[in-house]
């Protein structure tokens, strides 16, 4: 036996470590001690960090413990190269504006009045088509919903919030806003919403003063997105930036007092349509104006710090990040989904997914293998775990 491979295994890995992928997958083929070595997850985490969508985050922590690295970098390879099969599991006849959420194992979808989830299969084969249950309490159309502490709370266009407990039949619905309630989120026992009749509320989901208005915000205008941050100290409200306020605002959810403005130089007309916290300090916005904006928080600095341009020049009415270096947009014309690398400033990939009919990609959801795009009039999924790429964009 060579010396080489009576070296000790923590040895071994060190010196793995600086390794690329491909030759790790040559010296894997040698033998059956080095492929055993070269397949342990300690080899391939760093450089899975360094990859799109392989479920770690900007703290390191792994979002998806037992699949293993290594497969896991194989199918990032795959995002990044835009290698994928598309599918079309759900359509509906007539349009709608549909929003979408993943937890776990489930996928729930807004479909009109009714909230429906379905079961996704093990085996990465899409999902069973039969729902395994539906939520009603609104009479008008679900505009956005969230899934909290084993809850579904959403709003509805009908101006109220809906409350539903996933494994039971019990729900609660009450009147929040004159108006719709185009945005809600909900972490430990508040829900903050917003809605078109320019204002931002928090309430209560605590014991005995539950669906109690805790703030009325005048917001002075619409109010597109709302996102409350880890640390469950304030929230973030995009608004329709029609009266030449900063579309972009914290507030206090203890005092419900503005915190800060982020941006001045937006134009007029340049609604936040979609917000989402990264980190407690870190904050993505898209919208109107066409540009992915990464925002840093820090007291010292709240000002945008990157940022890119939807290249066709079309508003972007949803974003997601995969917590590192990954992000995917959806666009308002012809279902365009894109795909981003926080490193470069051109888009990596991009999916038309209604051409030649256009339809904005409403919501976006994705994990590791899959991404799901709710359009007008059907759920899109792209699968990128597949090797038989005949069908592909």
């Amino acid at each position: 036996m060579p010396s080489f491979l009576c070296l000790p295994e923590e040895l071994l890995l060190l010196i793995f470590s600086y390794l690329d992928p491909p030759a790790l997958g040559r010296l894997g083929r040698t033998c059956r001690r080095l492929y055993h070595v070269t397949s342990r997850d300690a080899v391939w985490r760093k450089l899975a960090r360094e990859c799109i969508n392989t479920g770690f985050t900007i703290q390191g922590t792994d979002t998806v413990p037992g699949i293993p690295v290594k497969e896991r970098l194989k199918v990032s390879q795959n995002w990044k190269r835009g290698r994928c099969l598309k599918e079309t599991p759900l359509k509906w006849r007539r349009n709608l504006m549909p929003w979408i959420q993943l937890d776990d194992d489930v996928l729930y979808l807004s479909q009109a009045e009714d909230i429906r989830s379905y079961q996704l299969r093990p085996d990465n084969n899409g999902f069973h088509r039969r729902p395994l249950s539906v939520f009603s309490g609104h009479r008008e159309d679900v505009c956005r919903f969230v899934i909290s502490s084993s809850h579904i709370v959403s709003g509805g266009g009908d101006g109220k919030i809906a409350l539903h407990k996933i494994h039971s039949t019990i729900s609660l619905q009450f009147t929040a806003h004159e108006q719709d309630v185009n945005c809600i989120d909900c972490q430990e026992g508040v829900i903050v919403s917003g809605s078109r009749d320019r204002t931002a509320k928090v309430w209560s989901l605590s014991s005995g003063r539950l669906g109690q208005c805790l703030h009325t915000i005048q917001t002075d205008d619409r109010v597109w997105s709302i996102a409350i941050s880890p640390l469950i100290s304030s929230f973030v409200t995009g608004t329709a930036c029609c009266d030449h306020i900063s579309p972009l605002r914290i507030w206090s959810l203890e005092s419900g007092q503005l915190v800060s403005c982020l941006g001045t130089d937006f134009r007029r007309g340049a609604g936040v349509l979609d917000v989402s916290y990264e980190t407690p300090f870190t904050l993505l916005s898209c919208g109107y104006d066409t540009f992915i904006r990464y925002w840093d928080l820090r007291s010292s600095t709240r000002k945008c710090v990157i940022e890119w341009e939807e290249p066709h020049d079309s508003a972007l009415y949803c974003l997601q990040s995969d917590g590192n270096q990954m992000i995917a947009s959806g666009s308002s014309y012809y279902g365009v989904v894109r795909l981003w690398d926080k490193r470069a400033t051109r888009c990596l990939q991009t999916f038309s997914l209604s051409s030649p009919t256009s339809s904005p990609v409403y919501c976006l959801r994705f994990s590791t293998t899959h991404l799901y795009a709710a359009l007008a009039s059907a759920l899109h999924v792209l699968d990128f775990t597949s090797t038989d790429f005949r069908n592909k964009r």
